[in-house]
């Protein structure tokens, strides 16, 4: 059952162009959390191809330390996307410990046993595919990261994150290593290009992972706070511009200690339109087509990436 995520009073940002707040850390008004809004994605039609494949983005909030509960969630949204017809689904960033550094220093276990052999067996019983945030121990490191396990419950590639969030009060660093290589996989016609979080912030990146590894979409997974909102929906949808690649946004909403999340999970597709988006207060599912056809066309009208100046930057 979804449900709505009561936020403090604090946080208060008028939404643009409806009489509607999202809340931030601006000055505190009498607005009313029940007046969020979920903004209508214009209706976009695809190349007449074939070549589509329809994908989710899960907004959930998590429990804490609370890995099977955390679990349980996962394959019950796993099994809405599934049944509507999605063949990926896509998790927020630490989907099985939530995220708080000394919660993930003492509960996060290596890939042999516990969360992901669970999401490993849910993804082969609904033959769904699976991008998850989680954490990772190997031998005396943690790492923040990701994982793809495919419909048949194989882990078929992994992310580390290599832009660890070393910012006061959060500091990542104490608590993570950082990972040292991009990664992407292939699924259906598609290449996907995984990033987390604090890693939307380096364009370069995504460039790379566009020009050097043929991505056409963006999987971003995260804890994305409230006072940064705007931040994070004008850079996912930078990021889909620039390279001309659709993004999948998955972002946690609910609270870990004094940390709200500011939830606007998002789908984009490749000319920077938003073909689905999510409140930023409740518990969600959105779900999107992506078509190769349609990144190619958008590319070749438009040909910034062979256009670049290389003998220059």
């Amino acid at each position: 059952m979804r449900r709505r995520i009561a936020l403090p009073k604090h946080f208060v940002q008028k939404l643009p162009g409806t009489g509607c707040r999202f809340r931030d850390r601006f000055p505190s008004t009498s607005a009313s959390p029940r007046c969020f809004v979920n903004r209508q994605s214009p209706r976009i039609v695809l190349p007449n191809t074939l070549n589509r494949m329809k994908v989710a983005a899960a907004q959930i909030s998590c429990s804490l330390g609370d890995s099977k509960t955390n679990l349980l969630k996962v394959r019950d949204f796993s099994r809405e996307a599934r049944d509507s017809g999605a063949e990926l689904i896509v998790f927020p960033e630490m989907t099985d410990t939530g995220y708080s550094m000394s919660v993930i220093e003492a509960h996060a276990n290596s890939w042999t046993r516990g969360f992901v052999p669970g999401l490993q067996e849910i993804a082969a019983k609904l033959s769904i595919a699976i991008v998850c945030g989680v954490s990772e121990r190997d031998g005396t490191s943690i790492y923040n990261s990701l994982v793809f396990v495919d419909q048949q419950g194989q882990i078929a590639a992994k992310y580390r994150k290599t832009h660890l969030y070393a910012v006061t009060p959060v500091e990542e660093e104490r608590c993570f290593a950082s990972g040292d290589a991009f990664s992407s996989f292939a699924l259906g016609n598609l290449r996907f290009g995984f990033s987390i979080c604090y890693d939307l912030r380096f364009p370069e990146m995504y460039r790379k992972l566009t020009v050097e590894q043929n991505t056409g979409a963006f999987i971003i997974s995260s804890a994305w706070p409230f006072p940064r909102i705007e931040h994070f929906r004008t850079l996912i949808h930078a990021r889909a511009i620039e390279n001309q690649s659709y993004v999948i946004a998955s972002n946690r909403v609910g609270k870990d200690g004094d940390l709200w999340f500011c939830g606007s999970s998002a789908i984009i597709d490749p000319r920077g339109v938003a073909v689905a988006s999510a409140s930023a207060d409740r518990e969600e599912l959105i779900q999107a087509d992506l078509s190769d056809d349609l990144v190619l066309s958008v590319r070749s009208r438009v040909e910034s990436l062979v256009h670049r100046r290389q003998d220059l930057y």
